[in-house]
């Protein structure tokens, strides 16, 4: 599974703007709705209902957000970079500012673990992260996220 096969272009924020965690995940939600044609307040009772059974804040400022949801047909992803960190209940205590959002099936136990995995091995590189973290434009973030060297890499972990 690479990643460009569940996010796109449109599903990446350079600038988002939250408060807390709670202003956070309800941002992410208006975001995801129209990309999952889900209504907001159901996509984020998704996330708040994962977030609740513990944090997804995977620490060094990264999170990974995710739900389930009924209606929809495969996995979805969205990227977000945020204006300024937010703390997130983080394992390290960290507050966080990359946020790569995914929603899946409620059938799709094995893709869901997949994408999972996948995002969260691309989020680990140092070198990635350094890149999203220097990138002001969706479309550069975009490119880093689904550029060849970062699927292979991942892919071979």
């Amino acid at each position: 599974m690479n990643l460009a096969d569940i996010i796109s272009a449109q599903a990446v924020i350079p600038h988002l703007k939250a408060h807390n965690k709670k202003h956070l995940l309800q941002e992410l939600a208006q975001a995801m709705a129209p990309i999952v044609a889900v209504d907001h307040r159901i996509v984020f009772e998704s996330l708040l209902t994962r977030e609740k059974l513990g944090s997804t804040g995977l620490g060094q400022g990264i999170a990974v957000p995710h739900g389930r949801l009924p209606n929809i047909t495969r996995v979805y992803g969205l990227f977000a970079r945020l204006s300024a960190p937010v703390p997130y209940d983080s394992v390290d205590g960290e507050p966080v500012d990359l946020v790569f959002v995914l929603l899946s099936p409620d059938q799709a136990g094995a893709d869901h673990l997949k994408a999972l995995a996948r995002i969260s091995r691309l989020l680990r590189e140092s070198d990635t992260i350094k890149k999203l973290r220097g990138t002001e434009t969706a479309e550069g973030l975009y490119a880093i996220l689904t550029e060849p060297a970062a699927t292979a890499a991942t892919a071979a972990a």
